[in-house]
């Protein structure tokens, strides 16, 4: 019951923040739609821990939202490791696809809120992660159909924190990029809704 109130109240504060002239709704997916940043910070330790390093996971939400060899450098950098980035990469994708993502659940109150805006504003998805990745999330979600443009990575010249997917997101779906909300849940996303002259919201800051 308390699970449910407070997604009620985080959802009924969402509604709130999201009042405006907007035509379009832009949401990152990993952490944002979905509640699977444990799944993600796993796969990352699973793969440094194979070549014998433990990693502290909290680096992952450190640069949540950058593309993930990004990340793989980042922790390249931390740690003083020689991880190769695309390597690694298809290593981690093959470990979350495979054991996680059919486990996905939501972040109830955004999905939520998703689903009250179709039909009323343009809606998108803006992710760093594999097209096929976000594509099977949103399947389990149940609300890939909602979905009028996807916008993933290696499908821009760059990623987060840069403003090129959000930019390309405006421009599929036929809207100018003032005219859209960004729902993002870390920095590098804020940082590209900010460069792209969007507004945004950080979910993970509703209600707390």
């Amino acid at each position: 019951m308390a699970e449910t109130e407070s997604n009620a109240l985080k959802l009924a504060q969402l509604m709130e923040l999201s009042k405006g002239d907007y035509e379009a709704f832009l949401y990152d997916c990993d952490g944002t739609l979905a509640d699977n940043m444990a799944a993600h910070k796993e796969s990352y330790a699973q793969v440094a821990l194979g070549a014998g390093l433990q990693i502290d996971p909290a680096i992952i939400d450190e640069f949540a939202g950058l593309p993930i060899p990004a990340v793989v450098e980042k922790i390249n950098e931390r740690y003083g490791s020689a991880f190769d980035p695309q390597s690694f990469e298809k290593e981690k994708y093959t470990i979350f696809y495979n054991d996680y993502i059919e486990h996905t659940k939501p972040v109830q109150f955004v999905v939520d809120h998703l689903l009250a805006h179709v039909g009323k504003v343009k809606i998108a998805v803006v992710s760093g992660g594999s097209r096929e990745a976000i594509l099977k999330t949103l399947r389990v979600l149940g609300i890939e159909s909602e979905v009028e443009v996807l916008v993933c990575a290696g499908e821009t010249p760059r990623g987060k924190p840069y403003p090129d997917p959000f930019l390309k997101a405006a421009e599929l779906l036929g809207v100018d990029p003032d005219a859209c909300l960004v729902f993002e849940d870390g920095q590098a996303g804020v940082e590209a809704a900010e460069s792209a002259g969007m507004d945004w919201i950080r979910i993970d800051k509703v209600n707390r």
